[in-house]
């Protein structure tokens, strides 16, 4: 039996339509059809692992749309290779993995990302932030930067994700910042804006809002972009 279940907690990062699942602790890659095993060839124990609670979270979503005995593949990109009708991402970090999953029709890419609260270190936020990032964390009590630095991460890693189905683009860091209007709750928006011009073929233009909760040891955050046939566009200053 799957021991993924459904998540109500992730699925709140996101609009209605969109199913989540989580698992803690590592997955049992024998759970796993040979196909979908055999993407990891020599890969070390804890990737394997991840791996394994990764698909086993996108199968138990999938499950809630009909789809069973998907061989979720690893595409020529790392990407996992959905089935046709559907959008999706996971996440994994120290004993929590999770999987979100949507239908094409109503969103043009999901994005989910998890960290465990200060594992982003100070030594590389000039490195993930833009100078308004950077500006806004020094002005936090020196107790909040951690959480605050690891928001922005998992914010622009779930950005990422979402996007990359529509345009293809491999991004950085300093290509979109994150505002986070409500900081100090611990579930709330955040926006992304573009630093540059993106490329996309169906998404919603920016700014973009996602949502983010802070629990137990972690940041969670999730960004839907909807169907819509317009492109990614900058924002006017």
């Amino acid at each position: 039996m799957n021991p993924a279940v459904l998540s109500a907690a992730f699925q709140s990062l996101f609009p209605a339509g969109v199913v989540a699942a989580e698992l803690r602790g590592p997955g049992d890659i024998s759970m796993l059809p040979p196909a979908e095993a055999a993407c990891l060839g020599r890969a070390v124990q804890k990737r394997v692992q991840e791996f394994a609670a990764g698909r086993l979270c996108a199968r138990r979503a999938l499950a809630e749309f009909g789809i069973a005995d998907f061989v979720l593949r690893v595409r020529g990109d790392r990407q996992p290779a959905w089935p046709e009708s559907m959008v999706g991402s996971i996440t994994h970090t120290a004993g929590l993995c999770a999987a979100v999953a949507a239908s094409q029709l109503r969103f043009a890419g999901l994005g989910v990302d998890s960290e465990v609260i200060g594992d982003v270190k100070p030594d590389i936020w000039p490195k993930i932030c833009v100078p308004r990032e950077t500006l806004w964390l020094a002005a936090l009590p020196a107790a909040e930067q951690a959480a605050a630095a690891t928001l922005i991460f998992a914010a622009k890693e779930a950005f990422y994700k979402s996007q990359y189905p529509c345009s293809g683009e491999f991004l950085s860091f300093q290509d979109v910042a994150i505002e986070v209007p409500e900081w100090g709750e611990t579930r709330a928006t955040f926006t992304v804006h573009a630093m540059r011009e993106l490329r996309s073929g169906e998404s919603a233009a920016f700014p973009v809002s996602g949502r983010y909760r802070l629990h137990e040891e972690y940041v969670s955050a999730g960004v839907a972009l909807p169907a819509l046939s317009r492109p990614f566009r900058r924002e006017t200053p």
